[in-house]
């Protein structure tokens, strides 16, 4: 079971944790919603819970609870920066489909 980050993820989420000023590092995970069932959550956090599996890619922590890390597990966390567009993308090769507004997916 592993989670990755691309070298452009990884310098996005130093800097936004720098910006902040404190922080452990970055909560990966997953919630019911959506047409499509199943939306990612990104957050970014101080310190992990019990409960967490914690990866390290770059030297940046990665938590995600063991219900989501089912559905996630393989994925690698992509920063992309298309004209004014700017985000997180999430490449997991469990996803059997999308939802036509890219919002949700299902497994």
């Amino acid at each position: 079971m592993a989670i990755s980050l691309t070298h452009k993820a990884a310098e996005r989420v130093e800097k936004y944790l720098k910006n902040r000023g404190k922080g452990l590092g970055l909560r990966l995970g997953v919630k019911t919603t959506g047409c499509s069932g199943m939306a990612y959550t990104l957050e970014f956090v101080d310190e992990a819970l019990p409960e967490d599996q914690v990866f390290e890619c770059y030297g940046i922590k990665i938590m995600i609870d063991p219900k989501s890390l089912v559905y996630i597990d393989g994925t690698e966390l992509d920063f992309e920066k298309e004209g004014l567009n700017e985000g997180f993308k999430f490449n997991n090769p469990n996803v059997k489909a999308e939802c036509g507004c890219g919002e949700s997916f299902t497994v």
